[in-house]
């Protein structure tokens, strides 16, 4: 397995385009990342799985897409996207949705229920469908093997970077290739409140082992992710497979199955780390490593709690290695374990300090841990003591720009 270029163009047969359309106001933003409208294709139909936000208020793109899957037996040709309004709690929110999709199918030649819908940016807004109407035709005839940048910048809102991520590998002797776009830096917290991410893949797959690939690698890459503790109502993960790498078609819980979920979990986890290191007014990468436990699950809902702690991650932010708050965190945790066998380190490229042996405090250095929280990656060891499992969760600091952004969001 190895790195690629190429985000959602990366795969055998899957165009994309971006283009700046008017929903964003031409002052909101810098030139680089003006975009507003993405648009995605593949050559060929797709088996496509998706997992929606948990939030129970849903936005509109969510409803329509669900009902355009249901409609096709879970098979779409295209994605279309516009950043800046959310088209939640509207009235006309899936009168909305569905226009974009027969606009987008219109300019394609394809089918309106062939088309993922979906929007991120403010709620309770009016999405006016006019700059859409009036851009679509350019933005279609804009579609590249090499637009997948384009498509990216077009997906994000306070985002500083776009998040792309893609990786080749083999099954059966054939090549096949994965890669995703992501968009997300605020509102952001676990159980599949994520994000806008859309990824594509060549390899050939059925819709319902899609399906399980993603529902299983979201548990252990999206749903361990955490800025700010808010769910959003419009986030989701789509993936979609056209099965144009040519290898014989995943239908069953096999070795080729493995490799592709290994592949998923690449690009997906990749995908994550870049969310977490761009949370809103972040100015550090938060992750944290669980390990010694019983259970995955276990592992999971630690150090999900310990990368979520807001005490924490100002702890983080101020540079000071204040590892009873990771011991708090761990102990508000819905889970069960012996306090007298935890473990915890701070480490980063600066290098690995133990702050706590056996539920207490040991002597460190606080000028070598002051130097080890100086980098903008800080990882967290976890380790419970008690059997083998582990996992990953990802976050960031919080900061004061992170009240700046989001005080004036809307306005």
């Amino acid at each position: 397995m190895s790195y690629i270029n190429g985000g959602v163009c990366a795969a055998k047969g899957f165009k994309a385009a971006g283009i700046y359309c008017g929903i964003k106001k031409s002052a909101d933003i810098s030139a680089k990342h003006k975009n507003d409208l993405g648009l995605i294709l593949s050559d060929t139909p797709c088996s496509t799985a998706c997992v929606y936000t948990t939030n129970k208020v849903k936005g509109a793109p969510i409803i329509v897409t669900k009902k355009n899957l249901d409609k096709t037996g879970g098979i779409s040709k295209a994605v279309i996207v516009n950043s800046k309004n959310a088209n939640t709690c509207n009235a006309d929110g899936e009168e909305k949705a569905k226009k974009m999709c027969a606009l987008a199918a219109g300019a394609l030649g394809i089918e309106p229920q062939e088309v993922i819908v979906a929007s991120t940016g403010v709620i309770g807004q009016i999405l006016p469908i006019e700059p859409i109407e009036s851009k679509i035709d350019e933005l279609a005839s804009r579609l590249s093997y090499t637009g997948n940048e384009e498509a990216a910048t077009a997906i994000m809102t306070t985002d500083t970077i776009k998040k792309e991520y893609a990786c080749e590998f083999e099954i059966g002797g054939i090549k096949c290739k994965i890669g995703g776009m992501a968009k997300g830096s605020g509102m952001i917290h676990p159980n599949m409140a994520t994000t806008l991410n859309f990824i594509t893949t060549d390899a050939a797959i059925t819709q319902p082992m899609l399906q399980k690939a993603l529902d299983e690698i979201v548990k252990v890459t999206y749903n361990c992710l955490s800025i700010d503790g808010d769910t959003s109502t419009n986030d989701m993960v789509c993936l979609m497979a056209n099965g144009l790498a040519g290898n014989s078609e995943i239908n069953t819980d096999d070795d080729a199955f493995d490799t592709f979920m290994k592949a998923l979990y690449e690009v997906m986890m990749n995908l994550t780390r870049m969310l977490a290191k761009d949370g809103e007014g972040a100015s550090k990468l938060i992750e944290c490593e669980c390990s010694g436990c019983e259970t995955k699950e276990k592992a999971i809902i630690i150090a999900k709690s310990v990368i979520g702690s807001t005490l924490f991650k100002c702890a983080i932010f101020g540079e000071d290695a204040n590892w009873g708050r990771v011991l708090c965190a761990i102990g508000y945790a819905d889970a069960e374990f012996d306090i007298n066998r935890v473990d915890v380190d701070l480490a980063s490229e600066f290098g690995r300090i133990a702050v706590c042996r056996n539920g207490a405090g040991v002597e460190f250095s606080e000028e070598k841990a002051a130097e080890i929280l100086k980098s903008d990656e800080i990882m967290v060891y976890v380790n419970l003591n008690e059997g083998s499992a582990s996992a990953m969760a990802w976050g960031c600091d919080l900061t004061y720009d992170y009240v700046k952004i989001n005080g004036d969001y809307r306005t």
